[in-house]
């Protein structure tokens, strides 16, 4: 449980923000600002706080811009608009950069293409389904992070360049330890050749979220209409894989939000893989489903359970650990690894190069060959 404010703690100024020795130093020297919008109720609020804490202490307007990951097909439609007339309002200018790779649905659908090629080589012991999880949140990493902060050290080379980052300590557990400021070395590592240094600024990590919504409403800042005309709690994606049921109820009420509601519910049906791991994406609103894809669902929900059964059957001793496999299996454990993989294989149209039980201790044998090159080298 988060720890209670302290009613005896001094109030704040209105729209302060938090700031300390680091990036004092960096505003006195001319530092690059880099505000990062997402749509959202806190980077925006927390951006235009910065931006006037940034003129009082008589920073150059023309060393700050805003930036703005974009998801595509992941984004609520109405975010990009929403993002442009935040940089306007802000009198920022704008800066959009996308994964070269593909969007958050390509990372998906590539991760589960990948998963079944594995499976269907027998690199991995359980099929992998598409789906971000908790530990591996592709939006924040791959699609955000490792976007922006290289385009950021390549454009800005030779600079300090302060990314401002709308994270509050009271939206969660993971985030009360937020700090005011910290270095990011990720993409500027220390001591690079260009001296390009960069870190992280967290303006408002001890604002509540009754002082966001009060700063927009008093400086007339835009509200996305996740919030304003269908009730969610925040901004993500349109669905995203940590969302409450309230909040993807709240995105797939949105007209706009529909092609991607029934592309990610077919994904779900396809793979066999719920889209959280206790939720399906498409019981959330069922009444949006066409009778074709709500059949399709159905039998996805049951191979699923099959599938699980299944795995849950196969050799307990031989489950995937960092560095499997671990051992060879017994000739018994080999064909029951071999019987389990058949109708998983058959039912996403994968080939069955491991048979038979001798087939698949081939195959771990191979597989143990490799690592043992892997750990030589």
């Amino acid at each position: 449980m988060l720890a209670q404010p302290d009613m005896f703690a001094p109030r704040r100024a209105l729209d302060a923000v938090a700031v300390d020795d680091t990036v004092n130093a960096a505003i006195a020297q001319g530092a690059w600002f880099a505000f990062s919008l997402s749509g959202g109720k806190d980077s925006a609020a927390l951006s235009l706080a910065a931006m006037r804490h940034l003129d009082a202490a008589g920073h150059p307007r023309e060393r700050r811009i805003a930036i703005h990951a974009d998801l595509g097909r992941a984004e609520w439609q109405s975010t990009p608009g929403v993002v442009e007339r935040t940089a306007a309002a802000l009198g920022l200018p704008l800066t959009i950069v996308r994964r070269a790779a593909g969007d958050l649905v390509d990372r998906w659908e590539v991760r589960f293409r990948n998963g079944k090629a594995r499976y269907e080589d027998l690199s991995t012991y359980n099929l992998i389904g598409p789906w971000s999880q908790a530990n591996k949140r592709f939006c924040t990493s791959e699609l955000k992070a490792q976007v922006i902060g290289p385009h950021l050290s390549r454009t800005l080379r030779g600079e300090t360049i302060v990314q401002v980052v709308g994270i509050r300590r009271e939206e969660s557990t993971g985030r009360k330890a937020t700090p005011i400021s910290k270095a990011d070395n990720r993409y500027a590592e220390l001591g690079n050749r260009h001296g390009t240094r960069m870190m992280l600024w967290h303006p408002g990590v001890e604002w509540s979220a009754e002082e966001i919504f009060s700063c927009h409403a008093r400086h007339g800042l835009e509200l996305h209409e996740a919030y304003t005309a269908h009730g969610s709690s925040r901004l993500s994606c349109a669905f995203c894989v940590l969302a409450s049921i309230g909040d993807l109820r709240a995105a797939a009420s949105a007209v706009g939000n529909r092609a991607l509601y029934l592309h990610l519910v077919e994904m779900e049906a396809n793979s066999t893989f719920s889209f959280q791991p206790d939720r399906w994406l498409g019981d959330v609103a069922p009444d949006l489903l066409p009778p074709s894809l709500a059949s399709d669902l159905a039998r996805g929900k049951r191979d699923a359970e099959r599938r699980r059964s299944i795995e849950e059957g196969m050799p307990a001793g031989l489950r995937y650990v960092k560095g499997w496999p671990q051992r060879m299996p017994t000739m018994d454990e080999a064909k029951l690894i071999a019987g389990a993989r058949r109708s998983i294989l058959l039912r996403h149209n994968l080939d069955d190069r491991f048979p038979t039980g001798r087939h698949v201790i081939e195959r771990f044998g191979q597989l143990m060959a490799e690592k043992e090159r892997r750990l030589a080298a």
